[in-house]
């Protein structure tokens, strides 16, 4: 079995993620993924033998539209895609354009951020390219999984800098060190 294909087993078997999946399919935001935590998060509770939703603390729906760029049009988004779920997935369910996060993400966190082209290219400039995982459920079932660095970190339970991306070295630490608290079988990787 692949990589791919383990990962795509992994998240099929976890009931909360492919609801949010299938919820995020009848939506049908432009260019959508379902990424961050819950996806990674999900694989490395498959390898731990934990319960697939230990530790998620979120589900970060991201979708990319450049056809407006007014907080008021994402707002419009967000509350579209709130009442498409029921709590408690409701309150878990994170929803941003990556389409404008140039626009915040520098006052937010403190550096330059470049307009994106897509969502999948925000996977891209993540922290870790073990938290550099997508996944969309396409309208056939099919999933289609996005992984610009491949699953090899994520399934080696290993957290590195992201080689393509400046970070401050103390927040990577104190984001890798937070993941080892709730997966202590997690190896932190300096650059």
């Amino acid at each position: 079995m692949s990589a791919a294909e383990e990962a795509e087993a992994i998240l099929r078997a976890s009931p909360r993620l492919m609801r949010v999946l299938e919820t995020a399919r009848a939506l049908a935001l432009p260019d959508w993924l379902l990424f961050s935590g819950a996806v990674y998060q999900t694989l490395w509770n498959a390898r731990t033998n934990r319960a697939p939703d230990y530790g998620i603390k979120d589900f970060d729906l991201a979708y990319f539209d450049s056809s407006d760029l007014s907080w008021e049009a994402e707002d419009a988004v967000i509350r579209r895609v709130a009442t498409a779920f029921d709590p408690p997935l409701r309150a878990l369910v994170e929803t941003r354009n990556q389409a404008r996060v140039h626009l915040w993400f520098e006052q937010r966190f403190g550096a330059a951020y470049a307009p994106l082209r897509s969502a999948a290219e925000a996977l891209t400039r993540f922290v870790a390219p073990a938290f550099a995982i997508g996944v969309r459920l396409e309208d056939d079932h099919r999933l289609n999984l996005v992984a610009p660095f491949g699953l090899d970190d994520v399934f080696r339970l290993r957290i590195r800098p992201n080689p393509h991306r400046r970070s401050d070295p103390a927040r990577f630490q104190q984001i890798a060190l937070g993941l080892q608290e709730r997966w202590p079988e997690l190896t932190i990787l300096a650059r």
